[in-house]
């Protein structure tokens, strides 16, 4: 007969952590090589700077460091982590893996780690699927990991994406628990995908499709961002809102009740319509957008870790995390902090 009184396991956030490079580029320094000023910058997109890594600095650099932040803060050993999983789309080497180097460099040495690719919902997807194996009961605990080096595929000629993107990385820690403390819960996550529209947001070369060979590189194929912005924004806004309702809604909870919504910093002007239309005051949407720009998989994760850090959650605060990127992807992910 089956254990009635049996406890359902929760999934926990026990720390989390982030970094973001020291180099600082504003839109005036981006005036200086692209036609563009910081008005047209500030007022398309609300960017007023952003984070570029170094020449010699990879994803792995600033992963590494996120992930060390969130250890400490969880206080965990990092020889009794169970997995690492980095949500990336700019890995160091197609392989080996992000969440290798980071496994080796932490001293996780009885980590099971992979990558997931999902672009900017990557962090989301990855926490998912921590999420997934703890719950199973595979694994004890988990290090999620968000982190991206967009400038390193950006063509710095290009305004219309040049000035969007940054680097950065974010990381927290998952445990699995059966106790009655509801505090930094995962209530519900939903993803979707839309694999038809690959074409308005990419990189079309350095894979296998076109690769980069002895010959160099098919000028028809650069390696850089390529991407349709109009029909990003509009599928942006649709995908993020019908996301963030169905990981509400899976949890018996709606838009009123949250606390604090975290939105991926794409463009001010995506954030601000979501919110319109959701009926979320903008007091109650974290911005950090105008520091950092886009930076893909790290965006949520690291507004989440400036968030707790900074106060803006309290015991008991209900925030969502919510994402959009090429594939397409969507997610969004609601916790009870």
């Amino acid at each position: 007969m089956k254990n009635t009184t049996e406890k359902k396991i929760k999934i926990n956030i026990i720390g989390t952590g982030s970094c973001v490079p020291d180099n600082v580029v504003t839109n005036n320094d981006l005036a200086k090589i692209v036609e563009t000023s910081d008005e047209w910058i500030t007022t398309r997109t609300g960017i007023k700077e952003r984070r570029i890594a170094e020449p010699g600095t990879a994803t792995s650099d600033l992963a590494i460091k996120a992930a060390k932040k969130a250890l400490e803060a969880s206080k965990i050993d990092p020889q009794k982590l169970d997995l690492i999983i980095t949500a990336t789309c700019t890995p160091d080497h197609l392989f080996p893996s992000v969440s290798c180097l980071v496994q080796h460099a932490i001293g996780a040495t009885n980590a099971a780690a992979f990558d997931l690719s999902a672009a900017c919902s990557g962090f989301i997807y990855a926490l998912n699927v921590g999420r997934g194996l703890l719950e199973s009961g595979i694994y004890k605990n988990a290090l999620i990991i968000g982190a991206d080096a967009l400038s390193k595929f950006t063509d710095w000629k290009d305004r219309g994406t040049c000035i969007l993107f940054g680097d950065g990385a974010g990381a927290l820690i998952l445990e699995s628990s059966v106790s009655d403390d509801k505090s930094h819960t995962i209530l519900s996550v939903d993803l979707g995908a839309d694999g038809s529209q690959t074409n308005i947001l990419l990189i079309p070369g350095g894979g296998s499709r076109h690769p980069i060979t002895d010959k160099g590189i098919d000028p028809a194929y650069p390696p850089f961002i390529h991407m349709d912005g109009k029909e990003v924004y509009r599928h942006a806004v649709i995908r993020m809102i019908q996301t963030a309702n169905n990981a509400l809604q899976a949890a018996g909870k709606k838009p009123a009740d949250l606390a604090l919504l975290i939105p991926h910093q794409a463009n001010l002007r995506i954030i601000e319509s979501i919110a319109k239309r959701m009926q979320i005051p903008m007091e109650k949407v974290f911005l950090n957008i105008h520091k950092y720009g886009n930076m893909s998989a790290a965006t949520t994760i690291v507004a989440l870790d400036e968030a707790s850090r900074s106060g803006r959650l309290k015991s008991g605060d209900l925030v969502e995390l919510m994402a959009f990127g090429a594939g397409f992807t969507w997610g969004a992910a609601l916790i009870q902090w």
